[in-house]
């Protein structure tokens, strides 16, 4: 059952040093169009958190403002949506940590930090189950953050990343001796010297002709949603790109991308501020693109997520019914064939050793975080590994 849900989902296949768009090739099908058409509206927010289930709040919550947008009152409008975004988007980044990073930062020897990481994670007041969460959980949540993946205060670390970036992340890692701090520190070898383009950083549209043009480009051009590209080239999007984040512009190598997590989790345990933490932090928005038509996006843990949704003229008493669902998430630009994960995939030597090409490959999966499961494909030492990102 796993092996044919894994099959529906897709995966993504990684060949070290192949030339583009050999390097990085994805399998993961556009289910929405063909599932969501015909669909009671009402049924859809639930569809698509189905469909995208790692991030099944975020995909619900913008399917739910992109409905709004598009016929307002038609479905009760979403409540609550910065705080929700807020949660759910924490969350998702202390699993990400907790369960990915030990897992693909770490080599075999290392284990131990796989278990102090667990452990963490069963301590965090923001997991813990409805039944016994706090009312609020954010005061203790970040005295959990400070205590067990930071070891010193949160606003100051957050403070020394925005002014100096990677070389704090650096000096932190060799500072601190937890196990957030020693796997971080332990991945640096594994980094590419070469920064991120801030010009290819995908942002929320900065206004009605830029999220117009990006909905004619989903709604007209054929593929878009699997291989998106943004005036006329790749784009990348992450907790690295946000519209609010005053230090978007610091040079950011793959291995610096942990730390930009890190910040973004200390940010959204902070109290309320608009435009710098908490519930304040994120962007969202949506807005009608034609009649009964609208599209949504949200800044989610994986970078910016859209919906777009059209819907049925309405006949008599039925319900309202999906003409067109289409859903353009940050995997399929992190990892389109011609982007940046896999342009420094193809830079990779394929003839250096394979256990050093594995480790650069795993920290591209926990910097990017893709949604699927990936495979490389080169042989390796202990023979051909299946990992789940």
């Amino acid at each position: 059952m796993t092996t044919a849900l894994s099959s529906l989902a897709g995966s993504l296949r990684v060949a070290p040093g192949a030339p583009l768009p050999l390097a990085l090739q994805s399998s993961r099908p556009d289910w929405a169009p063909r599932l969501a058409r015909g669909q009671a509206v009402s049924a859809l927010p639930g569809l698509m958190a189905s469909l995208f289930n790692l991030c099944s709040h975020a995909h619900r919550l913008c399917s739910q403002l992109a409905i709004e947008a598009a016929s307002p009152g038609l479905l009760p409008a979403p409540q609550q949506v910065a705080q929700r975004l807020r949660t759910e988007t924490a969350q998702e980044h202390i699993r990400r940590i907790g369960l990915d990073w030990p897992r693909l930062l770490a080599t075999d020897a290392q284990g131990p930090w796989a278990t102090q990481a667990q452990a963490a994670l069963k301590a965090c007041p923001l997991l813990a189950p409805a039944a016994t969460a706090a009312a609020d959980p954010w005061p203790d949540t970040r005295t959990w953050l400070q205590d067990q993946l930071l070891q010193m205060p949160a606003t100051p670390w957050l403070r020394a990343w925005q002014a100096c970036g990677a070389d704090w992340l650096l000096d932190w890692s060799h500072r601190h001796r937890g196990w957030l701090a020693a796997l971080v520190r332990s991945a640096r070898a594994a980094d590419s010297a070469a920064p991120l383009s801030p010009a290819s950083a995908l942002r929320v549209p900065a206004g009605a002709s830029d999220a117009r043009a990006l909905s004619a480009a989903m709604t007209e051009q054929a593929g878009f949603c699997l291989q998106p590209h943004w005036h006329g080239a790749s784009a990348h999007t992450g907790s690295w790109t946000r519209l609010n984040d005053p230090s978007a512009d610091l040079p950011l190598t793959p291995w610096a991308l942990l730390g930009s997590r890190i910040a973004e989790l200390v940010r959204l345990c902070q109290p309320d501020a608009p435009g710098q933490s908490g519930a304040g932090w994120l962007c969202f928005g949506s807005m009608a693109t034609g009649e009964r038509q609208g599209m949504a996006w949200v800044e989610m843990a994986r970078g910016l997520l859209v919906h777009q949704v059209e819907i049925d003229a309405p006949v008599g008493d039925a319900p309202a019914r999906v003409a067109a669902c289409r859903v353009l998430a940050p995997t399929e630009w992190n990892f389109h064939p011609q982007g940046v994960v896999a342009q420094r995939i193809a830079a990779l030597d394929a003839g250096q050793p394979a256990e050093d090409t594995e480790r650069r490959v795993r920290l591209l999966m926990a910097a990017f975080d893709p949604c699927v499961p990936f495979e490389v494909t080169h042989s390796l030492r202990t023979g051909q590994e299946v990992h789940h990102a």
